[in-house]
């Protein structure tokens, strides 16, 4: 039930099941209860759900209550360092190296829990919850204050049928899923039974495919295989938790370089990346290796077309057929099929269709090239700028359009958002993520300088030009006996969800990458809760803030804990045993403005080697009303006034972006943005402008309904009684938002 909770939250609701409700009598008094702690934990309840509400059991009541108090972390430990951290401790890198020689040779001062000495007259330890040399907590403090959020963010009415919706609009997403709706999903299969959709992506099949499995129907899972690609990624997924095929290498080389550290003595040894391998190394007992020869043997495909498709992942491909007995399965009867590929695919007969494109492509022989990209015309997509440069735009552009037709359609509209950036010159790069990798910044492609400004122009609008009359196109053709259109004024500052998609789950309202969120009062307040449920150790994670200025840049972090306009809670580098510790900075939006700020980084790192703690969250919170710090223990968060936060679940991420203020605008930009750095000064802010500048591009869900609107010849209104309705509630179900990518 608290699962099935947490997902009706993440779409602004509560699940009020059939079996909560009483059997008889009104239990309103119960009801206002739960109503009234729910607003100190900043929601309130439509009046649908609150009449459902007065009709559940205390016990449902009871659920409810401590699942969203679960979510909001109301039970972790939140205390910082330092006590009333929004004045400065006067703390400097004098009082370090002094309290750092007394510990070395010794001296007199105060002696610590923690073994550490503090000289007199260095820091002022009435204002600290631990030792403020070795950053090791002592004290911990419970929430002071709540709900002081300026308004409540108000929660619908979920039934059973919604329940069942979304996971239908789940498994028809035509988009990858991102963290948080595959965590719903696994959860909603799990407890209902599979419906009759039609799955929209292959990465959502490999979820599907789990459950099979898990429940002991693995036969029925083999009609969801059609190439040796979804096999593949099936297995990976099963070894790893990776969705997509992200080689050995690349994970093994991204866990030893997060096991790196500036003091050589705290890396670990070089044995981090054996023990990797080692964890990586394939090992099946006879009956799993017997269905999934059974799924190969079962595809009914040509064996030189499956060996081609295996041919890009040919070393993943050899480990999996050694691990799985392939050989020895080949050779009973029945298992032909198996044979011949496994023969195929050693002898490597069979022709590359990628060797050949390249081929011809570096022949300049365009006709050869395109002939061969129109037999796939979702790589002729992914492919199409590099090729407009190389060829030019007229006979690229015409073959394309033979086979637009046939290209998703969230790629068609990839063309159309990003061709803007990829086509200016003067943005001098762009960034990009690559399978398993960090954000990267690279530079724009070299061929933009054969190119003028006036074609590049013309070719941006020709590619625009060809996507809108694509899509309109497919709207066109679509029977609908709608008349009129309601569009929300919001949805037009929402992204589509097309790439860049989120790594990290939200269990709060989930809202896209993109998503421009208003800054409501003076102050901003990023918060870091980590190490929840680990014992006692050293985990030194770091919360920064990175201020963009016209030609320099400041920071405000663990070695610069008040820089103008900013104050930071200070640097726990140890965590206590189960509760977690957190860390705060404050950003005095005022100020920074009157500074001439620009934009402002919101930054998590892993100081200490590995990744970024399991489970951290972090976020930010906003309102109008004065947000307290508690005098005697410094905390500082308030869950009423929780804006935006996430969860952190990549295991490979040692440095994450996860938004940006817009100082000017008053706006926090959410994104996801992972760099491999252990603080802050090695984040590139080029990156995370190019980001920024190809989040700006994204079509927004109002631009897209306006074009079905005009496509079908609809009539807008503004207000919400129109035939077709979309409203801000109906976006948050950004699976089913996927339904406009026709095609």
């Amino acid at each position: 039930m608290e699962k099935l909770l947490t997902i009706s939250l993440r779409q602004s609701a509560l699940y009020v099941p059939v079996s909560a409700r009483a059997v008889s009598g009104n239990l309103s008094h119960t009801a206002s209860t739960l109503v009234a702690n729910l607003a100190k934990l900043g929601y309130g309840v439509s009046e649908p759900l609150w009449q459902a509400l007065q009709g559940t059991t205390p016990r449902f009541q009871v659920t409810v209550l401590t699942t969203f108090r679960a979510v909001m972390g109301t039970h972790k430990n939140w205390t910082p360092l330092v006590r009333g951290w929004d004045e400065p401790t006067g703390e400097t890198v004098v009082d370090q190296l002094v309290t750092w020689f007394v510990n070395l040779v010794g001296g007199k001062g105060t002696p610590l829990r923690c073994g550490h000495v503090i000289p007199d007259n260095t820091f002022p330890l009435n204002r600290y919850n631990g030792c403020p040399f070795c950053g090791t907590p002592f004290e911990f403090g419970k929430l002071d204050k709540t709900a002081q959020g300026s308004k409540l963010k108000v929660l619908e009415l979920w039934t059973e049928a919604d329940m069942s919706q979304i996971l239908i609009d789940l498994l028809e997403s035509k988009t990858a899923l991102d963290a948080t709706q595959l965590d719903s999903l696994k959860t909603l299969l799990m407890v209902l039974p599979l419906p009759a959709a039609t799955i929209g992506m292959k990465e959502t099949v490999m979820v599907v495919i789990e459950t099979l499995v898990a429940t002991d129907r693995a036969k029925e899972a083999k009609t969801f295989f059609s190439s040796p690609t979804d096999v593949l990624r099936y297995l990976w997924y099963k070894h790893t938790g990776f969705l997509q095929l992200i080689e050995p290498k690349t994970i093994i080389r991204r866990h030893g370089r997060n096991n790196g550290h500036f003091v050589p003595h705290l890396a670990k040894n070089g044995l981090s990346r054996a023990e990797k391998a080692a964890e990586l190394k394939l090992k099946y007992g006879r009956k799993e290796a017997f269905v999934v020869a059974s799924w190969l043997n079962n595809l009914a495909m040509p064996a030189e077309t499956m060996a081609e498709i295996m041919h890009p992942k040919r070393a993943m491909w050899v480990r999996f057929i050694r691990a799985l007995r392939l050989a020895e399965f080949s050779k009973r009867p029945g298992f032909e099929p198996l044979r011949e590929l496994l023969d195929v695919f050693y002898n490597g007969t069979y022709n590359v269709w990628q060797g050949r494109v390249n081929q011809f492509r570096l022949r300049a022989d365009p006709a050869n090239t395109f002939a061969l990209l129109q037999q796939r015309p979702g790589l002729f997509a992914r492919s199409l700028f590099a090729n407009i440069l190389w060829f030019g735009p007229d006979d690229t552009l015409a073959a394309f359009a033979e086979v637009i037709d046939k290209v998703p359609a969230r790629l068609v509209f990839s063309l159309n958002m990003y061709a803007q950036t990829y086509f200016d010159a003067a943005m001098n790069g762009r960034t990009v993520k690559p399978l398993g990798g960090v954000a990267k910044y690279i530079p724009a492609n070299g061929l933009l300088e054969i190119y003028d400004d006036a074609q590049l122009t013309d070719i941006k609008a020709r590619v625009e030009d060809l996507s809108l009359l694509a899509m309109t196109k497919r709207f066109s053709a679509l029977e609908t006996t709608s008349q009129t259109m309601f569009i929300a004024p919001e949805l037009f500052r929402m992204p589509v969800s097309i790439g860049d998609r989120s790594d990290n789950v939200q269990d709060l309202p989930a809202a896209l990458m993109g998503t421009r969120f208003a800054v409501e009062g003076d102050t901003v307040r990023l918060f870091m809760q980590w190490g929840m449920g680990l014992p006692a150790q050293h985990l030194d994670m770091d919360l920064s803030a990175y201020i963009t200025y016209p030609g320099q840049s400041e920071y405000c972090s663990y070695s610069n804990l008040a820089p103008a306009g900013c104050k930071h809670s200070g640097d726990i580098q140890s965590i206590p045993n189960n509760v977690g510790t957190a860390e705060y900075i404050d950003l005095n939006v005022n100020e920074l403005t009157r500074l001439g700020a620009q934009y402002v980084s919101f930054v998590c790192n892993a100081y200490s080697t590995g990744g970024i703690s399991p489970n951290m969250v972090v976020g930010w919170m906003n309102s109008q009303n004065r947000m307290v710090i508690s005098e005697r223990t410094g905390v500082a968060y308030d869950p009423s006034c929780v804006q935006q936060q996430v969860r952190i679940t990549q295991s490979l991420t040692k440095g994450l972006v996860f938004g940006v203020l817009d100082v000017a605008a008053r706006e926090i930009i959410w994104l996801e943005m992972p760099f491999q750095g252990q603080v802050v000064q090695q984040f590139d802010t080029k990156a995370v402008a190019a980001l920024m500048s190809k989040l700006n591009a994204k079509l927004t869900i109002g631009k897209l309904l306006k074009i079905k609107a005009e496509s079908q010849h609809l009539t807008l209104v503004d207000t919400p009684n129109a035939d077709e309705n979309y409203t801000t509630q109906w976006a948050r179900n950004t699976a089913a938002v996927t339904g406009l990518l026709v095609g």
